[in-house]
């Protein structure tokens, strides 16, 4: 017989295994560190120039950051930071190296989510993110998923539940309780909305004082920050049943994007939510916040079958918050709808005719809505996993440059197409 108690000592026995991954993997300070880029890769991959006007470009101004020269002279090597001094300082033929923003505008919101396991959507969240950062965009990741891959990648894992979307949550509770208790009336009618009392359990924990800034923490990208998430911000599904409970009028869904809204419209550029595989509370806030929606899929039947399934119940939820009665703030409706909606094919192999035909078939259902550009499966993207990595944090010295050039085009291609409908996204969005 098997209880609690041994699943505590597995889980212990695997806590261990972590540790010594991560030794393995980050620095021998145990924290996250991201490497430096090669001027080729800086000239080639990042900027789209040849490397040879790049040279030329530091000879002539040593205003320029000159980077970290290798010992035989050959190479120069880059950080983030000054890959990023380099883009606001120079132009490439009349042309800015910044990523286009719109101006006046809040950072744009994408949600990575379906609730089939092992599509994909912490892979790609992270490599989105990876990818814009090297763009030129500040990024926020949003991690709702209790399974924490995206934060374990970023290297947070000592995380508190309170500082997760739970705490986020829990804050929004609060707050909107007193503002509801505070308000002289409720419905149109005029009719005084009962006053809701909360338990110490959850007044007493000090949520409600935390700033938006408390649950933002920095990774080992300069311009990437993230609200982690950890396996105790699993029970965030039952206290949250419990929060409706308490107050029926909380619009529970709502609640991270209030959390955002108080963000600055400058703060950020991008923010990328890495859901939940199932459909919760904590997607239904990712979804709700988001302007755009990613769904990515495995190229199997199955993995078409459970996209399909996603899709339907998605819809259902949407419909049953048009129908909620608490109402939001603001007086408006609750009308959910998305500025973009694409479905992406993950561990595509080109050369697979099963692959191949279900991707004709997500094509012919889909149509305009699937990404042409699949993430394809190679050596490289399973290696990045193994070191708890994406493409573009692996030295390309630690395998054939062909083998991790092939994965880094794949990804490169994704999101220069998620980037571009972005772009055309953000352009639609109110100011």
């Amino acid at each position: 017989m098997f209880d609690h108690t041994d699943l505590a000592k597995l889980q212990a026995q695997s806590l261990k295994m972590q540790g010594y991954i991560r030794q393995q993997t980050y620095s021998p300070e145990m924290e996250k560190t991201l490497r430096r880029f090669s001027s080729w890769e800086v000239a080639e991959l990042i900027f789209k120039m040849n490397p040879s006007t790049l040279r030329g470009r530091l000879a002539a101004d040593p205003s320029l950051p000159e980077g970290l020269v290798e010992e035989d002279g050959r190479q120069r090597w880059y950080t983030l930071d000054e890959i990023n001094a380099l883009r606001r300082k120079m132009k490439v033929k009349n042309r800015t190296l910044m990523p286009p923003r719109p101006a006046g505008k809040r950072a744009i919101r994408a949600a990575i989510a379906n609730f089939k396991g092992g599509a994909g959507k912490s892979t790609v969240a992270l490599h989105f993110a990876h990818a814009a950062a090297l763009d030129g965009y500040r990024v926020l990741c949003v991690d709702f998923d209790p399974q924490a891959t995206l934060s374990h990648s970023m290297g947070l894992s000592d995380v508190v539940e309170e500082y997760t979307v739970w705490g986020i949550m829990a804050r929004d509770l609060i707050r909107e309780t007193e503002r509801m208790n505070n308000a002289p009336a409720g419905a149109e009618s005029g009719t005084a909305l009962p006053r809701r009392t909360l338990p110490a359990a959850v007044t007493g924990m000090g949520l409600s004082d935390l700033r938006v800034a408390d649950f933002i923490k920095p990774t080992s990208w300069p311009t990437i920050d993230l609200i982690p998430s950890c396996a105790n911000a699993a029970f965030v599904e039952f206290a949250s049943a419990q929060y409706r409970h308490l107050n029926p009028e909380w619009s529970f869904f709502a609640s991270v994007s209030r959390y955002l809204d108080q963000l600055p419209d400058d703060a950020y550029d991008l923010i990328i939510f890495d859901c939940p595989p199932a459909i919760g509370y904590q997607s239904m806030n990712a979804v709700f916040a988001a302007d755009v929606l990613y769904i990515p899929s495995g190229p199997g039947y199955w993995e078409y079958d459970s996209t399909t399934s996603f899709i339907g119940q998605l819809s259902e939820a949407l419909e049953d918050l048009g129908r909620f009665k608490g109402g939001l703030p603001d007086g408006s409706n609750v009308e959910k709808a998305f500025l973009d909606l694409k479905f992406l094919l993950t561990r595509y192999e080109p050369n697979n005719d099963l692959h191949r035909a279900m991707r004709s078939a997500f094509g012919q259902v889909f149509k305009g809505h699937v990404a042409e550009h699949p993430i394809e499966m190679t050596r490289a993207v399973e290696q990045s996993g193994r070191f708890l990595s994406s493409v573009y944090e692996i030295d390309y010295r630690q395998m054939t440059r062909e083998t991790w050039r092939r994965a880094r085009a794949s990804f490169d291609r994704a999101y220069d197409e998620f980037r571009d409908n972005l772009v055309v996204a953000w352009d639609k969005m109110e100011g």
